[in-house]
């Protein structure tokens, strides 16, 4: 049975008000839970956000034999000594896009894995060749069979130097946890910055790992043994993609938004580009206030990895900048499929220009009107809940499996901020 989302929109009004906590950041756990396997005793991990892409991952690690318990909310402690397969599940690893992440923890220990094409999200083409060929690199053979990929270090995962044809998180950490267990040296360059990185190779190296660089273009991994948490906890960092959502919520519909648990040196880039365009904000400790600043001005932006303006953000930006006043433009850098959901944006009145794949100008001020949705993925799923909360009448939102992937109980959140929003089984 599915589910969607019903919206009664605002009608433009900024209306809401109160405050809402940050959960923790999706794509740290997702690589937070493969780091696992890297463990000989208990790996415990708090501050998990209850998203479905967890519960998925949970799945991959038991059905490889993991014990995976859950001891309170948003605590998990993962035992893996009884794993003694390196095979993938087929059906559980093309849901998600992050299954491939388990590839490199689990190459490190057995020195082989299997797995079928990663799933996910479809906004554009996502091959792997940037892992295989690492993994190549780092002394493995690499065949495929039946739609799956086997990967085969014969003489032991071997240290290596290998840079990144273009900037990758989920690669980074793939190679970096599989260069944690592997023979000598390995040199990544170019390696994605993301602040969820570094935390992951701060915790690793507490346990035994020897990492150095995580957080910079260029990373160093001494390879070593099994690593021991002995009670130590890795805690998820805050959510910079769910903090920047709430801020663009707060500018577009919002009197005044206290926005908590968050990272505001996470978010520095939105943070200027919404005070650019008008919106008071104001980032202190933990938390970041958006008030109401009037009339908002228009924005050029290119997407870029971080610490430049995220990928994740671009469809919650472009509803923002359906509501100010002037023509804007949106060039995405990252993936060549991601601007496809303008098309029901302009259903529900946007002015948007699509002049190629990865290029949109949106003229504003527009008036939104209710829309029926179905939502193509977890970004633009959560855009158009944006888009819904700021048109004028009714929308209904389908397809919310995606929205719940990457966003734990959205309706309820944003229900306590004053948004008429219920979810419904159809």
């Amino acid at each position: 049975m599915s589910e969607r989302f019903i919206v009664e929109g605002l009608a433009g009004q900024k209306k809401l008000s109160g405050s809402i906590a940050v959960k923790g950041a999706k794509n740290a756990v997702v690589a937070a839970l493969p780091a696992s396997l890297l463990f000989e005793d208990t790996f415990t991990v708090t501050n998990v956000p209850a998203i479905e892409d967890v519960g998925t991952e949970s799945e991959i690690l038991k059905k490889l034999g993991a014990e995976v318990a859950q001891t309170s909310p948003g605590t998990y402690a993962i035992n893996t000594s009884q794993v003694a397969s390196s095979d993938l599940d087929d059906a559980i690893a093309r849901k998600i896009r992050a299954s491939i992440v388990f590839a490199g923890p689990l190459l490190a220990r057995f020195g082989k894995v299997s797995f079928p094409h990663p799933g996910g999200d479809v906004i554009g083409p996502r091959p792997i060749n940037l892992f295989l060929d690492g993994f190549k690199k780092m002394g493995c053979e690499v065949s495929l069979e039946n739609e799956r990929y086997a990967v085969n270090a014969k003489d032991g995962l071997q240290g290596a130097e290998f840079f990144f044809m273009f900037v990758s998180v989920t690669g980074t950490e793939t190679l970096m946890m599989a260069a944690t267990l592997a023979k000598g040296k390995t040199i990544l360059k170019n390696a994605a910055m993301e602040p969820e990185i570094a935390a992951l190779a701060e915790f690793l190296n507490s346990c035994g790992a020897r990492i150095r660089g995580a957080g910079t273009p260029t990373i160093e991994i001494e390879g070593g043994s099994m690593l021991k948490a002995q009670g130590k906890e890795l805690r998820i960092v805050p959510d910079r993609i769910e903090a920047g959502t709430f801020m663009l919520l707060g500018a577009l519909a919002a009197k005044e938004l206290e926005i908590t648990d968050c990272q505001p040196a996470h978010c520095e880039m939105l943070v200027q580009l919404l005070r650019e365009s008008g919106i008071s904000i104001m980032a202190e400790g933990s938390r970041i206030i958006v008030k109401d600043g009037g009339e908002a001005l228009p924005l050029n932006i290119r997407t870029h990895e971080y610490p430049g303006f995220a990928t994740d953000l671009q469809p919650p930006m472009v509803v923002y900048l359906t509501q100010a006043a002037g023509e804007s433009t949106m060039f995405e850098t990252i993936w060549g499929g991601r601007l496809g959901y303008t098309q029901d944006l302009i259903k529900m009145g946007a002015d948007i220009t699509l002049w190629n794949p990865q290029q949109i100008s949106i003229k504003g001020k527009t008036p939104l009107r209710g829309h029926e949705l179905e939502s193509p993925d977890i970004r633009a799923g959560l855009a158009f809940l944006l888009a819904a909360a700021v048109a004028e009448g009714k929308s209904t939102i389908g397809n919310i499996y995606h929205i719940d992937r990457g966003y734990e109980r959205i309706e309820e959140r944003l229900q306590k901020l004053g948004l008429n929003i219920k979810r419904e089984q159809i």
